[in-house]
């Protein structure tokens, strides 16, 4: 499970650029972040606020957006010896063996679960892990150097009981926990994501309003994010996906009629590309996908992408660089960095378009 390439944008991104709160708690509404503009046409980088997409789209363009509603995921746990752990549950489907990923991270007091040092983690077969509400998680087989393979003993329904017991994965940069509503957009109507498909997170019912006033298409695909690795920057791994045969339809629909199709987040960008066959066409889908997007690979049907600012080594780049170019991208990241936009699933966007 490698990268085809070396994604890293050569930008060091101060730590105080860090978005550590949601924006309504910072004093401006979900939908005020800001937002560049950047065009594979060679234009000039345009520095906008997020409620000016309606404008910046076409009549005719195709917002494709993900529904996947994020979970509490993280779950407080006990080891054997009584030390306390992290539980961060990875896939909300178990696999053909009934097991589901998860990650153990170690608990700091006053901060956001960390990472385990290569040699310091608890996690080995066997492993049980006491939960809250009398349940169970038992390790079985590693899956990469930080995930597990895990068998759950639960007290009823897996969504149930998250709801009821867990809370949302969160990391160091962000200030202290908050609920999980401020981790689910205005799309999410699916359970299933262990962290939010965050590219979404500014839309607001007047934002989709006005695209609709425009004549700018809304479709939804389902992709349940995993656990991310924002140390290490692994490629993602299988992940649960459906394209419906609606959503298809108009993909094709749209680019038959020139309009352009734009990504609304890196998990609808693998969606879409993994239900589209070598000519283009999208079909209805509904399984695991493992693909990686690559410049090598290029994409397929997407023409645009709406994303968030993702650190300089993380192994996404690779599929803005396949969207966008590289020479955009490093535009983009440059003028960020100088205009002090902020980072992470709380922060500010970047549009990328091809004109």
């Amino acid at each position: 499970m490698t990268a085809a390439a070396d994604p890293g944008i050569d930008v060091a991104v101060p730590p105080e650029l860090s978005a550590r709160a949601p924006a309504e708690a910072r004093g401006t509404a979900r939908d005020g972040v800001r937002m560049l503009v950047g065009r594979r046409d060679g234009s000039a980088l345009e520095h906008r606020r997020f409620t000016e997409l309606p404008e910046v789209l076409r009549p005719g363009d195709l917002l494709v957006v993900n529904n996947s509603a994020t979970l509490p995921a993280a779950l407080a746990g006990t080891l054997p010896d009584g030390a306390p752990v992290a539980l961060h549950l990875s896939s909300a489907q178990p696999d053909r063996l009934g097991a589901y990923l998860v990650e153990l991270r170690r608990v700091v007091p006053g901060a956001a679960p960390g990472p385990y040092p290569p040699d310091g983690s608890p996690a080995r077969r066997g492993l049980r892990v006491a939960l809250p509400g009398g349940a169970r998680a038992e390790l079985t087989e590693p899956f990469t150097a930080r995930l597990w393979h895990a068998r759950l003993d639960l007290p009823g329904p897996l969504v149930a009981y998250l709801e009821r017991h867990g809370k949302a994965i969160r990391y160091g940069y962000v200030d202290r926990d908050w609920p999980i509503e401020a981790y689910r957009t205005v799309f999410a109507t699916v359970p299933g994501s262990s962290e939010m498909p965050s590219a979404a997170r500014p839309f607001s019912a007047e934002v989709v309003a006005r695209l609709a006033g425009r004549g700018v298409l809304v479709a939804p695909v389902t992709l349940h994010t995993g656990v991310a690795s924002p140390e290490a920057h692994e490629p993602p791994y299988a992940e649960r996906f459906e394209v419906p045969a609606a959503t298809a339809r108009l993909v094709g629909h749209v680019r038959a009629g020139g309009g352009r199709v734009i990504a609304v987040g890196t998990t609808v960008v693998r969606a879409l590309e993994s239900a589209a066959g070598a000519g283009g066409t999208v079909h209805r889908a509904d399984g695991w996908t493992e693909l990686v997007i690559t410049p090598e690979r290029g994409v397929r049907v997407v023409d645009g992408l709406l994303t968030g600012w993702h650190e300089p080594r993380a192994s996404h780049l690779l599929m803005l660089a396949a969207v966008a170019g590289r020479p955009l991208l490093e535009r983009c990241y440059a003028a960020a960095v100088q205009r002090r936009y902020l980072w992470h699933e709380f922060g500010d966007v970047n549009l990328l378009l091809p004109d």
